[in-house]
């Protein structure tokens, strides 16, 4: 059972992880937080953003401030598989016998930074399709579990066509969130500058260890979530599949395939952590609003009428959510129900009395100053 003390550790821990990681990283909050928020629910993020905008920076500043083992791959088109899961060797004991000998990847580690994902081939993109999911490692049938808390943190340049490889749909389906990093401000670009003057190197420090990072995880999963909430995020999840009961007029004119019961999972973890920032014991409306792009803008395939009228994803998202929000009778980003007819009108007549209060307050100054001329022409006459 969660306690308002564990929710005050809670968020003190929170705020000492935001304040690390702003010594290293200038602006980009929202990305900053959805990170964090998807590395305590434990999933893994995909971040996407032209170079040089910090995502490289923001994944080895969270490695210094959760004082866990990181690793970064540099991903390149002649990367293989073996070289981020790690191999067998042949190595040779005191007596000259040989053997064979498992030498760990990088993939070894609790913090993976997958550098410029969409650079390498396929064939070694799948490498980490195992470990995202099941957290183990398989090499020549040997079955290898890795160290918890595990994240993969992967940064891609949406840019550049030439060289790249699309990342598969299996694959996309395992990130929790993808994350557009967008490019700082005029005054967050000064602030950068200035920063960077004094050093390059990162300079947050320790504010979160891995077992309490698992303790955070426990506390978030025993936030309860109210049964309308958790049909209302299941049917925004099944709003996005064209042909399903709950299918959306969006989803009907652009979206080609939807998103997969992993994006219900995701939803749902991810907004117990939402609630616990905001100081609240419950999932509420306006989390799963709020969670819906980062969570459902990978999972969803635009058709072709999409694509030609240039509809993103986030724009389906968007009309999706105002379709339920009258469904629902909620705001798009605001859990708060329409207020009933009958409190409308009582609302209604409060005022209307009100006013004709006023207006008879008003009107009886009036009456009093025509009634004393009358009296002054009578005097006089």
């Amino acid at each position: 059972m969660v306690t308002e003390k564990d929710i005050t550790k809670f968020s003190e821990q929170c705020k000492q992880i935001f304040a690390q990681v702003e010594r290293d990283v200038i602006g980009q909050k929202d990305i900053v937080e959805g990170t964090v928020i998807a590395m305590i629910a434990g999933g893994n993020v995909l971040l996407e953003g032209v170079p040089g905008v910090g995502k490289t920076r923001l994944v080895r500043s969270l490695g210094r401030v959760f004082n866990l083992p990181f690793s970064r791959i540099q991903f390149t088109p002649d990367l293989m598989p073996a070289d981020v899961t790690g191999t067998n060797i042949i190595v040779k004991d005191e007596s000259g016998n040989s053997s064979f000998r498992f030498q760990p990847g990088p993939i070894f580690s609790n913090i993976i930074l997958a550098d410029e994902i969409n650079r390498a081939t396929p064939k070694t993109q799948s490498a980490l399709l195992e470990a995202m999911q099941e957290h183990t490692v398989t090499v020549m049938g040997v079955s290898r579990t890795l160290n918890e808390p595990f994240f993969v943190l992967a940064t891609q340049n949406p840019i550049e066509q030439d060289g790249t490889y699309p990342l598969p749909e299996a694959q996309m389906d395992r990130f929790m969130f993808k994350l557009i990093v967008k490019n700082p401000s005029l005054d967050e670009l000064m602030d950068i500058v200035n920063m960077t003057q004094k050093t390059m190197a990162e300079v947050a420090d320790s504010a979160c260890s891995g077992n309490e990072l698992l303790a955070m995880r426990a506390t978030a999963n025993q936030i309860p979530v109210a049964q309308d909430v958790m049909r209302y995020a299941m049917t925004l999840c099944s709003a996005t599949h064209p042909d399903s009961e709950c299918a959306s007029e969006a989803a009907k004119k652009y979206v080609r395939l939807g998103a997969s019961p992993r994006a219900g999972q995701a939803l749902i973890s991810a907004a117990k952590v939402k609630a616990l920032l905001k100081g609240r014991f419950n999932v509420a409306y306006s989390d799963v609003n709020e969670l819906a792009y980062p969570v459902l803008r990978h999972r969803m395939k635009m058709n072709f009428e999409a694509i030609a009228g240039r509809v993103s994803a986030d724009e389906v998202i968007r009309m999706i959510l105002d379709e339920l929000a009258k469904k629902y009778k909620i705001g798009s980003a605001n859990e708060q129900p329409e207020t009933p007819v009958s409190a409308q009108q009582t609302g209604n007549d409060d005022a209307a009395q009100q006013t004709s209060e006023q207006s008879d307050s008003a009107e009886q100054p009036a009456n009093e100053e025509k009634g004393e001329k009358k009296k002054r022409r009578f005097a006089k006459k």
